[in-house]
């Protein structure tokens, strides 16, 4: 029988099918750009290039998305946020995270841009661009 996780693979104590899980198959929405920063990294980790591509804002989102089979994503830390409440149009989230590739350990570290787009937060790009 398989064990129930009680940590969502964002880092947050959820169990991912009640958490990131639910905003991947469209069940909920994400309330806050933190929240989709969290439920994004946890695309990658899932490799659900589609949610990747959904919750990108139109005027920067690429035609297609091809995930690195050689990449695994090992942690999310949230180093800040500014705006991307529930009362916000636009926000930042910088975030740290962790991966090996190849073996080799490594991080990715941004400070990316969200906005509401038709009422949904997506992601932009990585500030200062």
């Amino acid at each position: 029988m398989a064990k129930r996780t009680t940590t969502c693979l964002c880092g947050l104590p959820a169990p991912y099918a009640d958490c990131c899980g639910s905003l991947h198959a469209g069940r909920t929405s994400a309330t806050t750009a933190e929240q989709l920063m969290r439920s994004r990294y946890s695309a990658f980790v899932v490799r659900d290039a589609a949610y990747l591509l959904r919750s990108w804002s139109s005027a920067t989102r690429p035609p297609e998305l091809h995930l690195d089979d050689d990449l695994e994503w090992t942690g999310l830390e949230i180093l800040s946020s500014t705006g991307g409440s529930p009362f916000h149009t636009e926000g930042t989230v910088e975030f740290r995270a962790t991966y090996k590739a190849d073996g080799t350990p490594g991080d990715q570290h941004e400070n990316s841009r969200f906005i509401r787009e038709n009422g949904s937060w997506v992601y932009v790009e990585p500030q200062g661009r």
